[in-house]
Parts: C-alpha cells; structure tokens; sequence
C-alpha cells in the first residue's frame, strides 16, 4: 500500500469522502487521490516521494509556478507583523488600487475570502441594484457553491453528476434560468420570456468547468447587447481568468466590458482569497457605502494581500509573461495534436491563452451538452496512463488544465513523449 493509500483510508475516517473539496477525491476518473506533500516551479512531489509535472497549478493561481520565491519571502516576511488584523490595512488599499489600474471597467474593488464569496457576492450586489431577483447562467459553467450557482453547475458537480442539488430549495432553483453556453437565442428567449425580473447575467468569459469552452465570435457581445437592452447587470466570473489571459483578464483579452467582475485565488497568489468588482455606480451600493449586505472577518486578510500584490506586480511589470504562457500551451497543443492524430479515436483540443483540454469527440465541443457528450471514460484512461508516468492532469474531463511560465519547453516535450509510449497505448 503507498502512503497516499494509508492517508486516504485515515482521511476517510475524519473528513467526509477523504477530501475537502469533491473533485480531488478521484471518483470521476476512478482510482486513489494522490496525497501532495511539497512543490517547486513546474513539478508537485507527493507523499511516496514521486515527481509530477503539474497541469492543474493549484486549478489557476500558480501562474509563476509552485513556491515562487518572491511571493513566499513576502508572505515569511508579513507573517512577523500577524495573520490577521480584523481592521483595515494600508496594504489593502494598494491592493485594490493595484487591481483598478490593471482590469478594465473596474473603478472600487471589495476584498472577500474565495471565488465562492465573491460570485455570490456579486449576484446579491446586482440583485439589490437592480432590484430583481432572477439572474441568467450557463450549464456547465461553475460559480461557486452557494446555492443558487448549483443549478445546472459544472465542474464538481458536472463530474458526480448531481445537477438537481440536494439542499438547493424549489424557490433558489426558480430564480436561478439557465441557458446552453454559446447560445445566444436561448438566452434572448429568457430576456423575453422574463422581461423585467432579470437583475443579471452571470459567464465564465473563457469557461473552465467543462474543460476549456471558448465563446464563439459575437456571443459575449450579443450578452452585453441584452443587458444593456434590459437593463441586467453583466457579470464576468474570472475566477480564473482575471489576470490568467492578460494582465487585464478576460474583459481586455477579449475586448468586452463587464459591470461586474469576481476573482479568486490568483490575486493571492494561490493564497484563499476572493475580490469582486466593478462600476462605482453600482458598487457604492455595498455596505457600509450603500444598504447591500457584505462582510467577512477576514476579507482582506494580510497574508492573502501580499501574495496577491506581489504576484499582480510582477504580471503588470512584466506583460511579456502572457506572450511566454501561450507559446507554451501553444506548442503543448502542437505535442499533443501530434500524438493523438495517430490514434484510433477521434478528438478535440481546446485552447485560449493559457487554458487547454482535451475531449475524445467527434464533434466540436462548444458547450456542456458536447463536453458530456465526449468518450470521458477514455479520458480516465489517459489520466491514468499519464498520473503513472509523472504528468499531474486534472482529475476529471470537466476541467481545463493550466500552463505556468515555470513550465519549459523540455517538461513538454516529457509529456508529450510519455503521452506517445503509454498514454496512446492505453487509450
């Protein structure tokens, strides 16, 4: 038995399914979770003493690589002043400062403690706003788990599949309408069909919840078309975008302007921390500023500020980082394209910036009706052939996987070569 075995089997006697967040528990692609002990730049080293390369990146933030020496000596460093303060900080002031001059359309920032937070957050904002209750979001795209964002959600719940949540009450559900990604008619109908009680509209701009879905030409815009029309407050979820595709996240990659933005883990710099922001016409509807309720005791938490503002600087201080990641993910998919053109079974690469997924399908895979679609049992195969010869992929078909600049071009072409000698041969 391996040590990540023994861990597992004590886990499971402590901690609900072993795991602390579901999707590491491995019930998706079958098997036992590796148990992690440390890691460094591109590689994760486990209980066992094995090596990985990692495509997971702690599922964004490391977009420097594991242990980035500037972010760990400025965390030691604030470490010696508290953890945590429970008042405000001149440093949570640059933080937010820091933010409004890199994300377009985003004038106040409010600090929370995780995407989660800031998604709900965000919709509560809008709500009080607009005055509404019902909001749009798309299958397959996650926003968290708090209830309302679990109606046709992806990720986690996409790979147990438990699209009707147990504890998600009737009258959640109903405020919650839900459309197909990529369709904009589907989403006019429910403009029309709800015509006044829609306080918002809620996207993973580049979603990464069903793999990686890229919206197709004008249909991000055609969304910031109805909500000026109707009124509704435009939400970008750039959990993992923001700052990931460009310094200025997904709204300046892909020139579309939000009203209101979230984030998460990687303005921390993988510490646990959230943010959401936006307009100041709306966002100075937030308590204390306006009657809209939103607290945390550790929002803005110290610890969680200097790694995000240390990881941020660099981003902004060295844009060139961004032409680096996707010449990486690029000449990954050139690798794999390579690879799986041989194989007997048909497949689809998806790739924006620095996200990239692989789906065994036929057909395009565009929105979560084609991601679910595809042959994922074949996927768990590859998962496993990969995860026994060093290469840490996500641990579900549902996932987009993400490139770090510490990632060379040799670690690769290692995965590349691993992918020819035993991935296809298992498939």
């Amino acid at each position: 038995m391996t040590k990540s075995e023994e861990l597992f089997e004590r886990a499971k006697k402590s901690i609900p399914g072993g795991v602390n967040s579901p999707v590491r528990a491995f019930k998706s692609v079958g098997g036992t979770p590796i148990f992690m002990e440390r890691a460094k730049g591109a590689y994760m080293y486990d209980a066992d003493g094995m090596k990985y390369i990692d495509y997971i990146n702690s599922w964004g933030p490391m977009i420097l690589g594991h242990a980035y020496e500037p972010v760990v000596k400025a965390i030691q460093d604030k470490a010696l002043q508290s953890t945590s303060f429970g008042a405000p900080t001149e440093l949570e002031i640059e933080m937010a400062e820091l933010i409004v001059s890199m994300a377009p359309n985003v004038d106040m920032v409010r600090m929370v403690s995780s995407g989660t937070e800031a998604c709900m957050s965000a919709l509560r904002l809008a709500r009080g706003y607009t005055g509404r209750n019902k909001f749009i979001k798309f299958e397959g795209c996650y926003h968290g788990h708090a209830d309302a964002f679990l109606v046709k959600a992806g990720s986690g719940v996409a790979t147990f599949n438990i699209q009707t949540v147990p504890g998600v009450t009737a009258g959640v559900s109903m405020d919650t309408l839900t459309a197909p990604y990529n369709d904009l008619a589907a989403v006019q109908q429910l403009a029309d069909e709800h015509k006044g009680e829609i306080a918002a509209i809620i996207i993973e701009p580049v979603a990464g919840n069903m793999g990686c879905i890229i919206p197709e030409p004008g249909f991000l815009e055609g969304l910031r078309t109805i909500c000026d029309k109707e009124g509704i407050v435009f939400i970008f979820d750039e959990v993992m975008t923001g700052f990931r595709l460009a310094a200025g996240g997904a709204q300046e990659r892909l020139g579309i302007n939000a009203d209101l933005v979230t984030y998460g883990k990687v303005i921390g710099g993988g510490m646990p921390v959230g943010a959401f922001g936006g307009k100041k016409e709306i966002m100075q509807h937030i308590a204390p500023l306006g009657n809209v309720s939103q607290a945390g005791t550790l929002s803005g938490n110290p610890i969680a500020m200097i790694a995000g503002y240390t990881m941020l600087t660099t981003l902004k201080e060295n844009q060139s980082i961004y032409k680096e990641l996707e010449d990486k993910t690029a000449y990954l998919y050139k690798g794999l394209d390579a690879v799986l053109s041989v194989a007997n079974t048909p497949y689809v690469i998806n790739r924006f910036g620095s996200m990239i997924s692989v789906h065994f399908s036929d057909k395009p895979v565009n929105n979560f009706a084609s991601a679910a679609a595809a042959n994922n049992t074949l996927f768990n195969k590859l998962f496993h052939a990969m995860l026994d010869n060093g290469v840490y992929l996500p641990p579900s078909a549902f996932e987009t996987w993400f490139i770090s600049t510490a990632l060379s071009m040799k670690d690769i072409d290692e995965t590349v070569d691993i992918l020819r000698e035993f991935g296809i041969g298992n498939l």
